[in-house]
């Protein structure tokens, strides 16, 4: 049986674009050892917890909810359904119906939300007019026994519901207070070509951590050579 392996992240570098707050860091990776001097490379990297691809645990916005070291690895890997949400507009808000029609009778455990939005990388549309889930539509994943929610957007939010708002960040509340875990920021969805493929999100263990950079990839399984 042959299989493809998608990689769907980001791969981490000076200069990246990073969420622009101050609570969102600057990559910076140093190079401390080097050869012909040290004989060996070492790099120092600072980076924060929610830089590029990366997942949120719910402390990131639940007080005293799971970190990242307390998510059960079970969750972030398994089968998963692919929800084809490309042709929707900036700015758009997904309904409820939008995800029902498009799932159809496919599992919810875990889904991936593909808005082909990594094309708008490197520009502030990216974050300032990403498409966003409604609160019917958060919640209704979460009855449905959803357990992981994957976007190739920065958020799931609306992005003018964010700190500072009337109501700040809805659908991170909704889906992190019921132990979702949501991950963000991930590329390459356009090239999954089944409508179910096996989902890998491996977080860095930090304890505490409110959140994550992850090594995320997808499996699709019966490829024809």
């Amino acid at each position: 049986m042959a299989k493809k392996i998608i990689d769907l992240t980001m791969s981490i570098k000076e200069g990246m674009q990073t969420f622009p707050t101050y609570w969102h860091p600057f990559v910076e990776i140093t190079q401390l050892g080097r050869h012909g001097i040290e004989n060996r490379e070492t790099r120092k990297l600072v980076l924060g917890t929610h830089t590029g691809t990366h997942m949120d645990a719910p402390r990131h916005f639940i007080k005293d909810g799971k970190c990242i070291d307390q998510i059960s690895l079970d969750q972030l890997v398994g089968p998963a359904s692919v929800i084809d949400l490309s042709s929707f507009e900036a700015f758009s808000e997904i309904q409820k119906v939008d995800l029902e029609e498009r799932l159809g009778d496919r599992p919810c455990e875990r889904v991936l939300l593909r808005y082909d939005w990594d094309k708008m990388l490197g520009s502030m549309k990216y974050f300032n007019e990403t498409p966003f889930m409604s609160e019917e539509a958060a919640q209704w994943l979460v009855d449905k026994g959803c357990v992981l929610v994957c976007m190739d957007t920065p958020m799931p939010d609306n992005p003018k519901n964010g700190k500072g708002s009337d109501n700040d960040s809805p659908i991170h509340k909704i889906l992190l207070g019921n132990n979702v875990i949501i991950c963000e920021y991930l590329i390459n969805l356009s090239k999954l070509s089944q409508p179910i493929v096996d989902i890998y999100i491996a977080p860095l263990k930090i304890s505490e951590g409110d959140g994550a950079p992850v090594r995320a990839f997808a499996i699709e399984n019966d490829i024809k050579k």
